[in-house]
């Protein structure tokens, strides 16, 4: 069974600056980013493979950068300009196959969040 456990979300003002971490108990093909908001369904925000490609969602497109480190089994997304819409739990998740979606369900493996929470 895959380990993911996040860190470094907190509470920022807007227009700030976060970096969250996710570690990994294995190196995974496919990693990614997803948050969800009170009341709002989980969504995709970031996704790479072990190669270093990436997908973004739209929203986050220029703000939200997904990064990885295989030697480490670590996966980081830098967060800047935060907004008060960015307000969240973030998710870190993987999966073993294909790495071209930004849907929920087609990942295997998930950590138990960090929370964001942006305050204008």
């Amino acid at each position: 069974q895959v380990q993911l456990v996040e860190s470094g979300g907190g509470a920022v003002q807007s227009g700030g600056s976060l970096r969250l971490s996710c570690v990994a108990s294995e190196i995974i093909y496919c990693m990614g980013w997803f948050r969800q908001a009170p009341g709002k369904e989980r969504e995709g925000v970031a996704i790479i493979n072990d190669a270093g490609t990436t997908l973004y969602a739209g929203s986050v497109k220029g703000r939200f950068t997904i990064s990885r480190d295989n030697a480490k089994n670590t996966l980081y997304l830098q967060i800047h300009s935060l907004k008060p819409e960015d307000t969240a739990m973030y998710y870190c998740a993987a999966r073993g196959g294909g790495c071209s979606s930004l849907d929920a369900p087609a990942y295997d493996y998930w950590g138990q969040g960090t929370r964001v929470t942006v305050s204008s």
